[in-house]
């Protein structure tokens, strides 16, 4: 071989090796969903590490039965009963192996793990009498549906410290084709249940599971400090009413990340509060970090914020997500008489498809608990900053429509692609201010302001946040 065909051979070599590797990068970035933009720190970034627990029992030493017909609510009781006992030496785990666990409502303790071994499913019983009924949440003032006591959830937890519910993708399936029923034909006696709820609890996990038809939502923590959801599935049925995947209600220090929601109403939904219940408890939700996650929401919006959101909601950060095959991506809603704010959010890399409308941020939307709301208690929504934003077959780029009283301010959009149909309405804007750029189709001119101060409100925005509008 001569030296012209030696350096040929080894320059075939090397672009061999580098159209690999190009072509290895490639694939990593069809994966996670980056739009020019790097990922950021946040809450995510700074969670714990989850430790063995020191000691461990199966629900079967407490005599379950893995039948789906049998009932093993006193089983779980007795089990956590026991494990309590483990509670100041290093915590405990209950094991649940494969099988078809029935049960009603039953309570965690603090420093415990419920690990759901592969094939192990916890079935919720469709009987009401098995479910227990607890007191509405303060800062809603009665149940969500009707007034007075409500359900409690299936897994559930009061003031815990430590407390886990992971597995390797076991399955917990709340069973909920007769709640919905119920609540369709207007035969239930009280709020429906959840599958997961912690209140007033500190460092909380849920992870590696798979969750199946929620009656209402699927995971509540509320008045809830470090949070984490990591590596879930939630799916209920289109056509299932109301079902909402997670529900950061009055939390701070939330985790959710590396997920896929499937559900009938919203796939995630932050709250804090209604009307003048939510105003008197005064727990906002905050610092709150989503990414990575895939969301689809039949007839509600793939994230949302409100309309219970009288304590307030700040500092949520939004990123690398994908939107697709829902009513609407991302929405804000509140009304007159809530109160509260919403406030300090960003969200990036975006990628949104078949979606009916891109965003929204909706002021007269929603329900009040009672009469005795203020009606002066009007609520304000302030530096709302949306970037780096790809859509595809969408049908209205967004709505925006603030109050007279308190017209939303600072509505930020950067970098944003929609490919909507020629004849839709791309933007509709009454009763808000904002400033854009690079953003198609152009939106209306409430949102196209360039008076400088707008512009530098949102560009401050991203820098305190450490972002890049990458313009």
């Amino acid at each position: 071989m001569n030296l012209y065909s030696t350096n040929l051979f080894l320059d075939l070599v090397v672009f061999a090796l580098v159209f690999q590797v190009a072509l290895l990068l490639l694939l990593a970035l069809s994966i996670a969903i980056r739009i020019d933009a790097e990922e950021s720190s946040g809450v995510c970034d700074f969670k714990p590490g989850l430790k063995p627990r020191p000691h461990s029992v199966s629900i079967l030493e407490f005599g379950a039965v893995g039948d789906g017909k049998t009932l093993n609510t006193l089983a779980f009781q007795n089990a956590i009963f026991y494990l309590k006992s483990f509670t100041d030496k290093g915590g405990a785990q209950l094991y649940v192996p494969p099988g078809k666990w029935l049960t009603g409502s039953f309570s965690l303790t603090s420093h415990l793990t419920l690990f759901l071994e592969k094939g192990a499913v916890i079935l919720g019983s469709q009987d009401p009498s098995h479910w227990d009924l607890v007191d509405p949440l303060p800062s809603y003032g009665r149940g969500i549906e009707l007034p007075g006591k409500r359900y409690r959830s299936l897994i559930n937890g009061d003031m815990l410290t430590d407390v886990v519910v992971t597995g390797d993708n076991g399955t917990i399936d709340g069973q909920g084709s007769v709640w919905w029923d119920w609540f369709e034909s207007h035969s239930l006696n009280y709020s429906r249940p959840h599958l997961v709820e912690f209140t007033s609890s500190d460092h909380v996990v849920v992870s590696n599971l798979t969750f199946l038809n929620a009656p209402a939502y699927n995971i509540h923590p509320v008045y809830c400090s470090n949070v984490l959801v990591q590596n879930i599935s939630v799916s209920a049925p289109g056509e299932s009413p109301y079902t909402i995947g997670i529900v950061p209600d009055s939390s701070n220090n939330v985790c959710i990340e590396d997920s896929l929601i499937k559900v009938g109403y919203d796939a995630i939904s932050l709250k804090s509060g209604w009307d003048e219940y939510g105003i008197a408890y005064d727990r906002p939700t905050h610092d709150v970090h989503i990414r990575r996650v895939y969301l689809q929401s039949s007839s509600g919006s793939s994230i949302t914020f409100g309309s219970e959101m009288s304590g307030g909601i700040s500092n949520v950060h939004v990123e690398q997500v994908s939107l697709y095959n829902s009513f609407s991506g991302i929405e804000f809603r509140t009304t007159k008489g809530r109160g509260g704010y919403i406030r300090r959010i960003i969200i990036s890399n975006v990628e949104l498809k078949n979606i009916n409308m891109a965003f929204g941020a909706i002021g007269d939307c929603g329900s009040h608990p009672d009469d005795s709301f203020d009606p002066n208690a009007i609520p304000i929504l302030d530096q709302i900053t949306l970037q780096n934003v790809i859509g595809s077959n969408i049908t209205m780029a967004g709505n925006f429509t603030g109050l007279a009283e308190s017209p939303f301010t600072s509505i930020c959009l950067f970098n944003v692609s929609l490919t909507i149909p020629a004849t839709s309405t791309s933007w509709t804007c009454s009763n808000v201010i904002g400033f854009s750029e690079f953003v198609s189709p152009e939106p209306c001119p409430e949102l196209n302001n360039s008076y400088s101060n707008f512009s530098s409100v949102c560009y401050s925005i991203l820098n305190s946040y450490g972002k890049s509008a990458n313009l």
